[in-house]
């Protein structure tokens, strides 16, 4: 892919700058399902993702902590410098408000930990409250049945690939910074980045694979936007609406070149 900003639902979408990877189908598929995003997952070799904050919030509100009995609720995620500052409530702990502010940085596994440098609940600094009842923000927030997130003393350790909507991104998160809009993850090394062609597009070659009801045996698929100056906007649940509202070419070597309306020129699209 490159230049591609892909809804994964409604309110989570991310803007991949770059990403080389493959579909590996899971479960009982023998081939990846391009319209069943939980028919595969996609392995990453390389990529570099821009996440808004608050798309992350949204991700935390609407998966990682969307149970009932989730710890915290209500989250905010503002940028201030090169810090993340979260806000929410502790539901476990009565819907008591607090707000942490932490850096970024990636772990030897793969993993993004948020080293927390403040912490306040009720508008407290919480750093001396748990000094003196013993405390730190694992024993505060139960993770252990929240996929993707885990705790180790006053940091928030995130697993992005289990984070995120389906399809699921497995890769090691190699590098990761704030910018003043957003946060940049990079995958991978730079050894495996794509030779990047002109255009934004989204391209499908080798093997198999199911493409609404095409099936591919040596696949060679390009997605393009219709308006080639433009990033690739798609959206993986509605982009049956982007195809029709476009075109299609066959390639001398029957490969498909699919042109798509901007999933943000539809009528319907939500408004950025």
């Amino acid at each position: 892919m490159h230049n591609v900003f892909i809804h994964l639902t409604d309110s989570v979408a991310i803007q991949i700058d770059t990403l080389s990877g493959e579909l590996v189908p899971v479960g009982t598929n023998v081939m990846p399902v391009f319209d069943d995003s939980r028919s595969y997952v996609l392995g990453v070799k390389f990529a570099r993702v821009r996440v808004s904050p608050e798309t992350l919030a949204n991700v935390m509100n609407t998966y990682a902590f969307a149970k009932p009995d989730a710890p915290l609720k209500g989250l905010s995620i503002t940028i201030e410098g090169n810090q993340l500052r979260v806000k929410g409530r502790l539901h476990s702990k009565g819907d008591i408000p607090f707000e942490t502010l932490g850096t970024l940085s990636p772990t030897k596994d793969g993993k993004v930990r948020i080293h927390t440098q403040k912490v306040k609940a009720l508008r407290i600094p919480i750093k001396g409250i748990m000094s003196i009842f013993g405390m730190d923000l694992a024993n505060m927030i139960n993770t252990s049945k929240v996929p993707g997130i885990e705790t180790e003393n006053d940091d928030l350790i995130m697993d992005v690939s289990k984070l995120m909507p389906p399809p699921e991104l497995q890769g090691a998160v190699t590098a990761v910074r704030v910018e003043p809009t957003e946060i940049v993850f990079t995958f991978g090394t730079e050894d495996h980045a794509p030779a990047l062609e002109k255009g934004n597009y989204m391209t499908l070659r080798g093997n198999r694979l199911q493409f609404g009801k095409l099936i591919t045996t040596d696949t060679d698929l390009t997605v393009l936007d219709l308006e080639p100056a433009e990033r690739l906007d798609w959206s993986q649940t509605e982009y049956k609406e982007q195809l029709a509202a476009g075109y299609a070419k066959i390639t001398p070597t029957f490969g498909l070149r699919a042109y798509v309306k901007g999933y943000n020129k539809l009528a319907h699209a939500p408004k950025k």
